[in-house]
């Protein structure tokens, strides 16, 4: 069975995509903590961050390059956060891996 985000990334759920290259799929998210919150989503199926092959791991740099310029277009160069949780202790729920742009507010302290 497909994730939600292989069913976003094949068109098959419509969404409210912000970007799109060869790599990834920037798409706004549906619960938003901040009044910018944006999810970076590899179009390339890797079940979490840890599972990326050493080979790979050039996607981490789509997604820098990405999270720079969404955070330029959405006035964020001062402040936001790029976030990505690694496994169920971390608080993973889609099992694909993606990453959340937040900003648009003075943001709190992590644990």
């Amino acid at each position: 069975m497909k994730s939600i985000f292989e069913q976003i990334i094949s068109g098959e759920v419509f969404v409210d995509k912000v970007f799109e290259n060869t790599f990834l799929i920037v798409i706004k998210d549906r619960f938003p903590q901040a009044p910018t919150h944006l999810l970076i989503i590899p179009k390339k199926h890797y079940r979490s961050l840890q599972e990326v092959p050493q080979e790979e791991l050039t996607i981490l740099a789509e997604v820098g390059a990405a999270a720079q310029k969404l955070a330029k277009e959405f006035n964020l160069e001062e402040g936001y956060r790029l976030v990505v949780n690694n496994g169920q202790k971390a608080g993973q729920t889609v099992w694909h891996l993606h990453f959340h742009l937040i900003g648009g507010k003075e943001l709190d302290s992590m644990v």
